[in-house]
């Protein structure tokens, strides 16, 4: 009966502290954005902070006008990238710029 016990408690814990499936899909920031440099030719083209005062995440959007792909990545506050969306066919789209208006 113990050996059950212990082999369920071990198994059972072994699963609630495996990394999740998307972990693969995570680095430290500068090995991520090494890559995306080295790899892909992606500079960085917007970014900014999601999140709550007490917890922000920076959302970084890179890519390359040369090969046209794009990634998305998220950063902690620990420095740890991950990479949640990538793709192909990226455009940029300037914005308008507005005149003041005309002093009477």
């Amino acid at each position: 009966m113990f050996k059950r016990v212990l082999a369920a408690g071990l198994l059972f814990g072994m699963v609630a502290t495996a990394p999740p499936a998307h972990a693969n899909n995570c680095a430290l920031r500068d090995k991520v954005v090494d890559r995306l440099q080295t790899k892909y030719s992606e500079s960085l083209t917007a970014g900014g902070l999601q999140g709550s005062k007490n917890v922000q995440t920076m959302v970084e959007v890179w890519a390359s006008e040369k090969t046209g792909t794009f990634t998305v990545i998220l950063t902690n506050p620990q420095g740890i990238s991950c990479v949640v969306a990538t793709g192909t066919d990226f455009f940029k789209r300037d914005v308008p710029i507005v005149p003041d208006g005309v002093k009477s």
